[in-house]
């Protein structure tokens, strides 16, 4: 039921505390999984401390001594429990705490199967798909690197990445990389470096450990922060047989911290040598055309048209030569023959002209219109004559038998 108050009618705080006990004593009672960050034993009575596995949360637990030496194996700071409890709310003092009626280890097996579970749910939602998966940068230029504090680990990436291209540049985040702070401190630096514009890769890396100890890194929270992350995110997480669900997620995963280094770094000196031998081979490649070229302009120079250019001009000059020659040959040639041809026309004109029978003596005679006179009947009495002869002509005039001469 709700309380009702007001600034005229305030309750007193020890009715407040009531109504809270009375509310939390209701919850009735409940498992409780978390992490033993803190262990006090004060009589018969042992007080614990239980840290969520995730979130930066603690509840105080208190037992008696038989329930906290039943747990099988002993417990100890550290250990991940079950814990069957009551919450209690202690109205007095207003403390809240939980009393602890039996308490279990959680065993390898059970952290087995529960990762096991999430992995499978997780790969069902396709976070581990290959295809989510980005390249790495050729060369970046800031390289993230999450780590713990003064960590083998970071050493380990440094150095080698050092070693491999001494221009490299790292962002470090140290974090803690087990116990119950270790997920949510990965989390804030994984976020950190990608919101960091010159980070181009992140590096997730820690040494080998217990299943226990790499548990924060098959933490749900964190595997769905680095399947957000739009940074790629390289996974070196313990050694080569160590797999937790980070090394599903990330977009590459290295066996080791030092490989980490490999994977994210080219090594400038093999590069070098793949430069060298790029080098090499485009110069054999430049040098073989070259040479073929060359050969080429040598055997086309080598022709007669282009190694004496003026001895072809010569030659077609002596070709253009010979053939006015032949030309102007058959010109004389054609025309001797005809002239020939002339001349024997001409002697058969003149043969047959009627001027060379003249010229022997005989004369032809014309009526005064031109007419030819064939024979003596066709001359009448009187009429005048033209007789040609073959140099000149004369006149005459025709007499019949009776008339005088």
């Amino acid at each position: 039921m709700s309380l009702q108050t007001s600034a005229e009618a305030p309750v007193p705080v020890r009715t407040v505390l009531q109504l809270v006990g009375g509310w939390i004593g209701r919850l009735g009672r409940v498992w409780v999984e978390g992490q033993i960050a803190e262990c006090a034993v004060r009589g018969g009575a042992v007080f614990l401390t239980l840290r969520d596995p995730i979130a930066a949360v603690s509840v105080r637990v208190v037992c008696a001594r038989q329930v906290f030496d039943a747990a099988e194996p002993p417990l100890a700071e550290g250990a991940r429990v079950v814990i069957w409890a009551r919450p209690d709310f202690n109205a007095a003092r207003g403390t809240f705490a939980l009393t602890a009626l039996e308490i279990r280890t959680v065993g390898v097996g059970q952290l087995l199967a529960r990762l096991e579970k999430l992995r499978r749910e997780l790969a069902a939602e396709g976070l581990f798909s290959a295809e989510r998966k980005r390249a790495l940068p050729f060369l970046p230029r800031v390289i993230g690197l999450i780590c713990g504090r003064d960590s083998a680990a970071q050493r380990d990436v440094v150095r080698n990445a050092q070693r491999r291209w001494p221009a490299v540049r790292f962002r470090v985040e140290q974090t803690a990389v087990q116990g119950p702070f270790a997920a949510e401190q990965v989390i804030d630096a994984l976020q950190r470096l990608d919101a960091d514009p010159e980070v181009d890769v992140i590096v997730i890396a820690r040494g080998g450990g217990s299943l226990e100890d790499l548990l924060p890194f098959s933490d749900e929270a964190l595997v769905r922060a680095v399947a957000a992350s739009g940074t790629p995110v390289v996974s070196a997480i313990g050694h080569e047989q160590d797999t937790p669900l980070v090394d599903h997620v990330a977009d590459v995963r290295a066996s080791t911290p030092t490989d980490a280094a490999k994977r994210v770094v080219p090594d400038v000196a093999e590069q070098l040598g793949l430069v060298t031998g790029l080098r090499d081979r485009a110069r054999r490649c430049l040098a073989g055309r070259l040479d073929r070229e060359t050969a080429w302009l040598r055997s086309v120079t080598s022709r007669p048209a282009l190694a004496d250019p003026v001895r072809e001009i010569e030659r077609q000059g002596e070709r253009v030569d010979a053939l006015a020659q032949r030309a102007r040959i058959s010109l004389q040639a054609g025309l001797a023959r005809a002239g020939d041809d002339v001349a024997h026309t001409r002697a058969r004109l003149l043969a047959l002209s009627p001027a060379a029978t003249l010229r022997r003596g005989y004369a032809i005679v014309q009526h005064a219109h031109d007419g030819v006179v064939r024979s003596a009947t066709e001359v009448g009495p009187g009429e005048m004559l033209t007789v040609r002869f073959a140099a000149d002509q004369l006149t005459v005039r025709a007499f019949g038998d009776g008339d005088d001469r």
